[in-house]
Parts: structure tokens; sequence; C-alpha cells
């Protein structure tokens, strides 16, 4: 499984991204992918999950509802609406699969994760 996070880069406090995973090599029907991200000297969060299945969404209760997790399966890409940017949202996002119908309760429950892609908000 190979996914390709991208979208990422450095943007104003206010403004919005929309950051992409494509997912390719996967060998089975039904998967789940999931969002997260990690700043400088903090343990790795989840942001969002979703389920190709049935597009089923989860977001973790901490997490603000500027963002929205959507996929294309046409396309195989799952994307993250980042909308009222803040300096505190800086960090690298990942993007991450495991085969199945539901999110995983944490992030080290994924098996295949993406490079992550670059996220700063400063003025």
């Amino acid at each position: 499984v190979q996914l390709q996070a991208s979208g990422g880069g450095l943007v104003q406090p206010g403004a919005s991204l929309r950051l992409s995973c494509a997912a390719s090599g996967f060998t089975q029907d039904y998967y789940v992918i999931g969002w997260f991200r990690q700043a400088p000297g903090k343990e790795r969060e989840t942001v969002a999950c979703i389920s190709n299945a049935d597009s089923t969404t989860h977001y973790p209760m901490y997490m603000a509802d500027r963002f929205a997790i959507s996929i294309d399966n046409a396309k195989n890409t799952v994307y993250l609406q980042i909308n009222s940017l803040k300096p505190e949202n800086t960090a690298v996002y990942y993007c991450a699969m495991k085969y199945g119908s539901t999110c995983p309760t944490r992030w080290n429950y994924y098996d295949y994760w993406g490079q992550g892609t670059q996220v700063t908000v400063s003025s």
C-alpha cells in the first residue's frame, strides 16, 4: 500500500487548506483512512477518519469542527479540509490506512502510513 499526502504549506492565520491523501496498491475492497497530526515535541494525535465502504466519518471529541474529512472513491483519495487555521494547527499531517470498515480507536492501530505533509500557520 502506498499513501501520498499532499497539500500542505505555509499559510496565514484564518486561511483554509485542503490536504489530499492518494491511496494505491491496496488489495482489499474495504479500508479506513485517517488523518493525524504531530506538532514538534508533541504526541501524534488523530484528526479524523473515514471509511470507503459508506463514507462514515469519525472525529475525536477534542477535535474542532473546523476539520472535515471526505473521500472520492473513484480517485482513491481522501481529503482533509481545514478552515480558519490557527498557529497551533502547525504540524506535520499524516494519513494512514487500515483494512476494514471501522475506524481504529488509536493512531498506532493503523497499518500503512504516508510520508506526511507540513502545515505551517504563521503571519
